[in-house]
């Protein structure tokens, strides 16, 4: 494995600033002596969670939300950012309550996902929820959520809704399924 040297950071610098986004400016000079400004978004600190809530060992409930960057409404697994010094596992809980009106019992961190790392700081925690009851709070989402139970034995028909395509939803529903085929012994 080639042993790479990471750019030396010659100056970083909030350039832009809006309610919801951070772009920092990054010079960075590299081993070879190359020269090169960066620009980056700025992810929340202590980053996002995406839960898999499992009704029952088959079937994970999603949410059919308006997502505003693509202007249309779409399947995905619940999320939210973490609150400052939250924990992701109970920040998992609390989204999960406040989006299908279910906590958990068990919880259990899968994996940690980057977006787009080139341009991003963000980290999203994948959490598995199993065990679920119900118990709802009050969130911050604009209207209520429909939640869609759907069986992991039938991904191809929820890819084929056109409605399921956010990338990490599609990568942590794979990693549900695997994980429930590991259980069964398959």
């Amino acid at each position: 494995m080639l042993m790479l040297k990471k750019p030396q950071l010659l100056h970083a610098e909030v350039v832009a600033h809006t309610q919801v986004f951070k772009v920092e400016q990054l010079d960075l000079r590299f081993a070879n002596g190359t020269e090169v400004r960066y620009e980056r978004l700025l992810g929340s600190q202590d980053g996002a969670v995406l839960i898999i809530p499992m009704i029952d060992e088959q079937t994970a409930l999603l949410v059919r939300e308006y997502a505003a960057g693509v202007g249309d409404y779409q399947l995905m697994l619940p999320k939210g950012r973490i609150e400052k010094g939250e924990p992701p596992l109970d920040a998992a809980n609390r989204e999960m309550m406040e989006e299908i009106g279910y906590g958990a019992s068990k919880l259990t961190h899968i994996t940690t996902l980057s977006q787009a790392p080139s341009y991003q700081t963000h980290a999203t925690h994948i959490i598995l929820a199993e065990q679920l009851y119900p118990e709802k709070r009050q969130g911050d989402e604009p209207e209520p959520l429909e939640v869609v139970p759907w069986r992991l034995d039938n991904l191809p028909e929820l890819f084929a809704t056109g409605e399921f395509n956010e990338a990490r939803s599609v990568a942590a529903i794979y990693m549900a399924r695997d994980l429930a085929l590991t259980a069964r012994g398959q």
